[in-house]
Parts: C-alpha cells; sequence; structure tokens
C-alpha cells in the first residue's frame, strides 16, 4: 500500500451488508474513515445507530464520530427492510454498545468532517440517500472538497425491492435524484454487480470460528441467510458482500468496470417508481429526436465486478488484528 489514506465516510443505515462494509471501512489500511452516519432504511433511525455502534464497537475502531440522521424519507413514509432480522443486524444477539453517538446531527456531523478534512472526501452511502440529500440542499459549498460519491443503490436491469427499482432509491427516489446533480464525480455500485460478490461457505465458516471479535461478526453476517432452514451450519449457503462491494470500490476501483452513463430516477406514481432509468443506447432515441433530449446526470455505473478479487480483498482485510 502506498501513498495516504483516502478519507472516506460512510452514510448508512446498518442492516448486516452495512455491518460487513463498516468492518472492511475500518480495518483497511487504505482507508481513513472519519465519521459514520445513519438513516432509517433497513430499520429505524435509532436501530440504525444502535447497531452502528455496536459493529464499530466489536471491530475494535477507534472512536469514530457516529451521528443519527433521517428518521424518515423526504416524502415517503419509513419502509424497513425486515430481511436483516427485528434487529436489522441478523438477530445475532450482540452486546448493547457502550459507545455514545456524536450530540450533533448526521448533516451537521457530514458538514463538519468533509470541510475539516484536509484531503478531498470520498463519500459511500450504502443506504437510502436522505442524510446526503438534506446535506446538498443545506450545505452545497461542502462539493468543493468531495472527491467522488460511490454510493450502493439503483440497478441497470432487475430491482428488488419492485421489479425495476432497487431499495435504497425506491425508499427515497426524491433524494436520489437530488444526489445525482451534487456537481461531483459519482460513481453507482448497483444491484447488477452488488449480487455477483459471493463469499463460499467453507470461508464462511473458517471466519465464524475465528476467535477475533470482528472477524467472527464478519462470519456471522455472512451465515445470516442459511439455504434450508432448520439445518446444521454445514448446510449455510455462501454470503453475499452486498453493500461492502461499495467499499472495495473505493479502496480497489480496478475491481469494477464502469461506463459514464446517463441516469435518471424515475418520480412518476406508479410501478416504475424509484427506477434508475440508465441509457446505454449508441445513439438518440425517437423520443429527442421528436420532443427534445433532457438532461440528465452522467454516472460512472458499474456494470462488471471481479468477484473473486473483491472477495480476496474482503477476507484478507477483516481478518487483520
Amino acid at each position: 500500500m502506498t501513498g495516504q489514506p483516502i478519507p472516506v465516510i460512510i452514510d448508512c443505515d446498518t442492516g448486516v451488508d452495512d455491518a460487513l462494509a463498516l468492518l472492511l471501512a475500518v480495518r483497511h489500511p487504505g482507508l481513513d474513515l472519519r465519521a459514520v452516519t445513519c438513516v432509517a432504511g433497513n430499520t429505524d433511525v435509532d436501530g440504525v445507530v444502535r447497531n452502528t455502534l455496536t459493529v464499530l464497537e466489536q471491530a475494535g475502531a477507534p472512536d469514530i464520530p457516529v451521528a443519527r440522521g433521517a428518521e424518515r424519507p423526504l416524502l415517503e413514509p419509513a419502509r424497513s427492510a425486515p430481511v436483516h432480522g427485528t434487529d436489522g443486524i441478523g438477530d445475532l444477539g450482540l452486546p448493547a454498545p457502550t459507545r455514545t453517538p456524536a450530540a450533533v446531527d448526521a448533516v451537521t456531523l457530514l458538514h463538519r468532517e468533509i470541510l475539516a478534512s484536509p484531503r478531498p472526501v470520498t463519500l459511500i452511502p450504502t443506504a437510502p440517500l436522505t442524510n446526503i440529500a438534506l446535506l446538498l440542499r443545506t450545505h452545497p459549498e461542502v462539493t468543493r472538497n468531495i472527491e467522488r460519491i460511490v454510493f450502493m443503490g439503483g440497478a441497470v436491469e432487475v430491482g428488488n425491492a419492485t421489479p425495476v427499482a432497487e431499495f435504497n432509491v425506491w425508499h427515497d427516489p426524491e433524494a436520489a435524484a437530488i444526489l445525482l446533480t451534487a456537481g461531483v464525480p459519482i460513481t453507482m455500485y448497483g444491484l447488477d454487480v452488488f449480487r455477483q460478490v459471493v463469499v463460499d461457505s467453507a470461508e464462511v465458516h473458517r471466519l465464524r470460528a475465528s476467535g477475533e471479535p470482528g472477524t467472527r461478526l464478519a462470519g456471522e453476517l455472512l451465515a445470516h441467510r442459511p439455504a434450508h432452514q432448520g439445518e446444521p451450519p454445514e448446510a449455510e449457503e455462501a454470503g453475499g458482500l452486498g453493500d461492502a462491494g461499495a467499499v472495495c470500490a473505493v479502496a480497489d476501483p480496478q475491481g469494477i468496470t464502469t461506463r459514464l452513463l446517463p441516469v435518471e430516477v424515475s418520480l412518476a406514481p406508479g410501478p416504475a417508481r424509484g427506477q434508475t432509468v440508465v441509457d446505454r443506447r449508441p445513439r438518440l432515441g425517437e423520443s429527442e429526436i421528436h420532443e427534445g433530449g433532457r438532461e440528465r446526470a452522467l454516472v460512472d455505473v458499474a456494470l462488471a465486478v471481479d468477484a473473486d478479487r473483491y472477495v480476496k480483498l474482503y477476507l484478507e482485510t477483516v481478518e487483520r488484528p
């Protein structure tokens, strides 16, 4: 590893894969995790704060400031993701954290840490984008010290919250639309690559057997969803890195293949609401010819990922003392 660590801030809704992302960011020598901000998403925002503090404590992280953010989207009601368990991080029975959150809200912490950083910061949102939208509208001057935003969200092909919309964007489409107009380089790490980075079951079991709390937690999180309910641990399926892949993309951007493409978020009511519409056409279509083109944000969209490379990166990192 050469050069100075990249200053990063994670904005999360700590469920299972946000927790995996935090473990990676804390332990990667090329990343300097300066703050973590929390937003409602996988679970309610107070649960997200609790889960975030718990994961940082289990990881043996330094005293990184954690702030509570938006408890609901800009327009929509809050809608959690039950696949992460009743507590948001797999119902693993982890002890309550002894750490406490910062005395400021998420937008204030983001504003403070971004402008105080001696080097431009990379933001890694792995959650609905409410906090980021509020920051950009309240303090647009922060963009002068943001290197890039690498967000986990969106999909080129198939959604998960709906047939076409990915959960983080669907949860707060207006916030995602605001993000795209940030005026800084943006990378979209969407479901198309999100689903491909999977740790096989043998590695998951090895992590779970570790005597080091953070490494063991990574294994427990990866094993959260067994292949066949009721069977012993040996039957559990491999675990997807999910949100942690976006952190991999910051630490090792050569592991993804991106194209700079026009992207917009569908905001109209109906079945397409929350869809990230990614224009991969080689030329203008009849709509633009007859009606004129619309101004759309250009985003580096991740279209392929070297899954083996990112799994190796993750395992080597979370097993660091």
